[in-house]
């Protein structure tokens, strides 16, 4: 038997290989696009973290529950959270190269930590945009792709990617105002 969409979780479940390849094969650039934004152009390797992705993927799929929508939102956060890992192992070592004279790199750090939590909360409020619509933000704004490019990749017109973006823009802009709202009450 083979992995499909319809029952891949519960083969890779149960350690079928097939459906750690379904899994790659389907989820690979989007776990390249987390990796790469919040690593950024640091001095990890990008690979080896996607790599502990799909790892960490196979030894914990026991823990996941839920669909094939759900498991895209569990893989990114594997992913962004593998990602996060990986950037404070480089940041460790840097500064142990670099020694306590220049402490700089805490205010950097700092910094690096607030973007990051924008854009776990960016994510997040993707995650309520439909399918279509958070693989163009994704191929967007993580993967900086055109929108030629990106309607040429999804099969759809120039004019259907730009309005969808116009859109999705709106959309995410009153989920994140209505969640800051909460935050400030």
């Amino acid at each position: 038997m083979k992995s499909t969409e319809k029952n891949f979780i519960r083969r890779l479940k149960r350690h079928k290989e097939d459906a750690i390849e379904y899994v790659i094969d389907t989820y690979m650039p989007v776990v390249k696009a987390v990796v790469y934004k919040v690593l950024g152009p640091t001095n990890a390797d990008h690979d080896e973290c996607i790599s502990d992705v799909f790892l960490a993927v196979w030894e914990r799929a026991d823990q996941f529950d839920g669909d094939a929508a759900e498991f895209k939102k569990w893989i990114c956060m594997v992913a962004k959270y593998k990602s996060i890992d990986s950037y404070r192992r480089v940041m460790k070592r840097k500064g142990r190269e670099r020694g306590m004279e220049d402490l700089s790199f805490i205010k950097d750090h700092q910094d690096v930590l607030l973007e990051k939590e924008e854009q776990e909360e960016l994510l997040l409020a993707m995650s309520q945009l439909n399918e279509m619509d958070r693989d163009i933000f994704t191929m967007k704004f993580f993967l900086e792709m055109s929108n030629g490019e990106i309607a040429e990749s999804l099969h759809v017109t120039k004019a259907s990617v730009d309005n969808r973006l116009y859109r999705g823009k709106k959309k995410l802009s009153a989920v994140l105002k209505n969640e800051w709202k909460e935050e400030c009450i």
